[in-house]
């Protein structure tokens, strides 16, 4: 995750630093795999593309296009993951 830190002009007197979270990811698709799991992707507040799998548990960064996350589901036969308790 990276962090933004306020502006100085903006800090409340008294505190060292004060930071805001950029937004989260926009889901813009969601790719069902031959093993029941999904790709999920992203849109970042960079305006990139990134991708994760309920399957393999792979996170992939900067994607150019949709294209990674369509080959990958199309070759992931792995079952979604077991949801954290």
């Amino acid at each position: 995750m990276t962090v933004t830190p306020i502006s100085s002009a903006s800090r409340t007197a008294g505190t060292e630093a004060e930071y805001v979270s950029p937004p989260a990811p926009v889901l813009l698709s969601s790719i069902p795999t031959g093993g029941g799991a999904d790709v999920h992707v992203y849109q970042d507040s960079d305006g990139s593309l990134s991708s994760d799998c309920t399957g393999w548990g792979e996170y992939a960064w900067a994607l150019l296009s949709l294209e990674f996350a369509s080959e990958h589901a199309a070759t992931c036969i792995r079952p979604p993951r077991p949801a954290a308790a």
